[in-house]
């Protein structure tokens, strides 16, 4: 899991002020219209208790890319070159570096970026990727950069998903399979302890003696 990270300067540094913003604390009583919201009869169907991330099935140059994961814990958006090459878009990949620190603030630099067209519930935002190679249990990482764009609600409760369009929400289901296959935990059965027979016992006293 990703996050945090900052980008390596390409370029001339300058020196940032600063500004820190307060917000009025507000307290509602009420649901506006038009805010969106999740209901006990939308967790019909899911398996509880759970703990499951939310992972969803995307559309990338028009190929359905399964085991994405979406994580608002993360500070970028990351693909595997492997899925990158299945899609035949290796040569749209462009040099490009950052620092990405993991959970246990272990860093590690991307040198490559894409930026791909990300089909959900057919509504398409523009993604950029940073392409990592090392192995991975999904294939995409959908952080809050495209939370963010797309104005989504993930919630892995209900394992659903949330955005609102010009005419309406529209609702993407997660795949609660597919988040149990990736992220279980394998149970390590303990090893055998050998047993030593009394016979045996007894013959190597009378050997060391």
């Amino acid at each position: 899991m990703i996050v945090g990270g900052v980008d390596v300067p390409q370029g001339p540094v300058f020196k940032r002020t600063k500004v820190s913003i307060t917000r009025e604390k507000r307290t509602r009583s009420f649901v506006p219209e038009g805010v969106l919201s999740f209901n006990d009869e939308e967790a019909e169907g899911i398996s509880h208790p759970h703990n499951d991330a939310l992972v969803i099935s995307i559309l990338l140059n028009k190929i359905q890319v399964k085991r994405v994961l979406v994580n608002p814990g993360s500070s970028a958006n990351i693909i595997r070159s492997r899925v990158v090459e299945q899609l035949g878009l290796h040569d749209q990949i462009v040099s490009a570096s950052r620092v990405l620190n993991g959970f246990n603030m272990a860093s590690e630099t991307m040198k490559w970026e894409i930026v791909l067209p990300v089909n959900v519930a057919r509504t398409i935002q523009d993604t950029k990727f940073h392409v990592i190679e090392g192995d991975m249990r999904y294939n995409a990482l959908l952080g809050r950069p495209w939370i963010r764009n797309m104005r989504a609600i993930p919630s892995t409760f209900y394992q659903m998903m949330k955005f609102p369009i010009v005419d309406g929400v529209k609702m993407v289901y997660g795949e609660q399979h597919a988040a149990k296959e990736m992220f279980a935990v394998d149970d390590v059965a303990p090893m055998p302890v050998p047993l030593t027979s009394k016979k045996s016992s007894t013959k190597d006293k009378q050997t060391a003696k």
